[in-house]
């Protein structure tokens, strides 16, 4: 039988030492669980690993890999999403090794990446499985890492003792998504992942009741691996998976996973729930029930209360609840999550001024006022500390006043592989203000209002013009609602070189699908994208250019790269896009 309510879980100080416990205490219930859709329209084929299973898994794994490399060594995990790629994992940590997690050469438009990340990490092994094995050993060459088929494996094999694992220790390197920078692998302890699965479960109030995990998010992402793996891992609860491109081909298939396992708890970032709205007819919804769903985490971008609103009034009459979307923030340096929105709690929204915000304070406005900033409030931290800081003096800030993001708690990664990494995993306030000990400078911009964390940006992401401050996704927003044909969350604002030693600002932009190049009147977009950042930011901007879809770059978490478009645009790259012109 497979009881819905797990057992309470014990305090392991691995992954490894929580599967060998629910192998032994819960071997029949249902651990992971695989949803393939072979065909366009297929409702998913099931396949299911037990935890006994799982566990027989990761130990064949974990012998046979001991074989290819010594403990400290990294292990790149070159598998499509499935339970091969959960059990190569966790095969990895319990052999002693550091696992790599990332993706198949076939993601397309990130061989470039993927190349980088190897030459970085250098693992001695790469996993895979039998139907990616032809593709990685092309794209590996002669000379590289020894290949693993997991799938290939047997169970058998000669009986071998668990390595004693330092929970100090590396356990394995998550590589940032790359949004504002080149990707850096982050070393992330055991003790790090099993803190930050058992803050995720307490965040969300999955500690003491029922869950089942659903997720689409790829496992080479932090928040999917932290989700999808590590926290029902430390909870003994299932695990559905499916594919990304199983998602984007058909958005609906996620929200039946959703309603087919009760006190589901998923997460998407804010383009996804979107996505949903816009693709989801009316007799795909005809019997759909998503009243059993507890949580649907909200992050990985700005969560704007829009989306919520959309995605909720659209699903209303399938007996969604209005307090499953939570908010969310965090980061692959701290593991993934730091802060968190409670289920059954209402969105906290807030309108601020522009233009105060631009200068470092959170003023409220009124939510109609067409210059407002509308925002939602993340929740408050999850067995970790978290201030804002004055980035330059290291001062502690105000709430209401916007700072960098600081976080200390006992998720936060070792620092960067290969990296000197002591000016963001070191930080120390000015005099001591915010009290002893090192902490974590995110990077990212906000402030707290009444008791929540509010994100507002990237540091690095600040459009400086005139001396002022903008938001990119602030100016994005607006661009993309001044014209129909600008596509949804698939552009970048940034800032160039510009006269007299400054910098002025560039958008590029997709058109949407339903579009069409030759036929689009492209100086009339350009105007009232024009004519709105000037209206609402007091911003003009330097050029506008207006790309095809799937010309803007994104990250391999499904972000857009502002970095990479920037660095794109000053090559020249959309010289022979459509364009008006640069301004003058």
């Amino acid at each position: 039988m497979d009881s819905r309510r797990p057992p309470l879980a014990p305090a392991c100080p691995t992954l490894p030492e929580y599967v060998r416990h629910w192998a032994e205490t819960t071997p029949d219930r249902r651990a992971f669980t695989f949803v393939e859709h072979p065909a366009p329209h297929s409702r998913g084929v099931h396949r299911t690993l037990t935890w006994r299973r799982l566990d027989v898994r990761v130990r064949a794994l974990a012998a046979r890999l001991a074989e290819e490399a010594g403990p400290g060594e990294r292990v790149a995990l070159l598998c499509p999403q499935g339970t091969e790629y959960v059990a190569a994992f966790l095969g990895s940590l319990s052999a002693g090794l550091v696992a790599v997690p990332l993706y198949t050469p076939g993601l397309p438009g990130h061989a470039d990446r993927l190349a980088g990340v190897l030459a970085d990490a250098r693992p001695s092994v790469v996993v895979t499985t039998s139907r990616a094995h032809d593709e990685v050993r092309d794209f590996l060459g002669t000379g590289g890492p020894r290949i693993v088929v997991a799938d290939e494996v047997p169970d058998g094999g000669p009986d071998r003792q668990p390595v004693p694992l330092d929970p100090g220790g590396p356990a394995y390197l998550q590589y940032t998504s790359g949004s504002t920078r080149a990707p850096a692998g982050v070393e992330i302890s055991h003790a790090n992942v099993v803190a930050n699965a058992r803050q995720a479960l307490a965040a969300y109030g999955l500690d003491t009741r029922p869950m089942t995990s659903v997720g689409w998010l790829p496992l080479y992402h932090d928040m999917g691996l932290v989700l999808s793996v590590a926290a029902p891992v430390a909870r003994g609860a299932l695990s559905v998976l499916m594919d990304p491109a199983a998602f984007l081909h058909e958005p609906v298939r996620w929200l039946r996973l959703l309603a087919a396992h009760p006190h589901a708890v998923s997460a998407a970032p804010n383009f996804a729930y979107d996505y949903c709205v816009a693709t989801v007819t009316a007799d795909q919804k005809e019997g759909l029930r998503l009243d059993g769903v507890t949580a649907l985490i909200n992050g990985s971008e700005p969560v704007r209360p829009g989306t919520a609103d959309r995605f909720h009034a659209a699903f209303a009459n399938q007996g969604l609840a209005p307090g499953t979307h939570c908010p969310s923030y965090g980061l692959a340096e701290a593991t993934v999550f730091v802060c968190a929105a409670r289920p059954g709690q209402p969105l906290s929204r807030f309108a601020l001024d522009r233009d105060a915000l631009a200068a470092g304070k959170a003023l409220p406005a009124r939510p109609d006022d067409p210059r407002a900033v509308l925002l939602t409030g993340c929740g408050t931290p999850a067995g970790q500390r978290v201030r804002v800081a004055d980035p330059v003096t290291r001062v502690p800030l105000a709430e209401g006043e916007v700072g960098e993001i600081w976080v200390q708690g006992p998720n936060v990664g070792r620092g960067y592989w290969n990296r000197d990494s002591e000016e963001v995993f070191g930080a120390e306030f000015a005099d001591g203000a915010a009290g002893p000990g090192r902490w974590l400078r995110t990077g990212d911009l906000g402030t707290v209002l009444e008791g929540q964390l509010v994100v507002t940006g990237r540091l690095k992401d600040l459009i400086i013009v005139d001396g002022r401050n903008h938001y990119p996704q602030d100016v994005e927003a607006s661009v993309q609602e001044a014209h129909e044909a600008v596509r949804r969350d698939r552009l970048a604002a940034f800032a160039v070189p510009g006269g007299a030693g400054g910098e002025c600002a560039v958008v590029v932009a997709e058109h949407a699908r339903t579009a069409h190049l030759a036929e689009l009147d492209v100086a009339a977009l350009v105007r009232a994208v024009r004519g709105a950042v000037s209206a609402r930011h007091g911003l003009r901007l330097a050029d506008v250019v207006v790309v095809p879809p799937g010309t803007v770059p994104r990250t391999s978490s499904g972000k857009v790269s502002r970095a990479l478009t920037r660095a794109r645009y000053l090559e020249g790259a959309y010289g022979g896009q459509a364009r008006t012109g640069a301004a003058v």
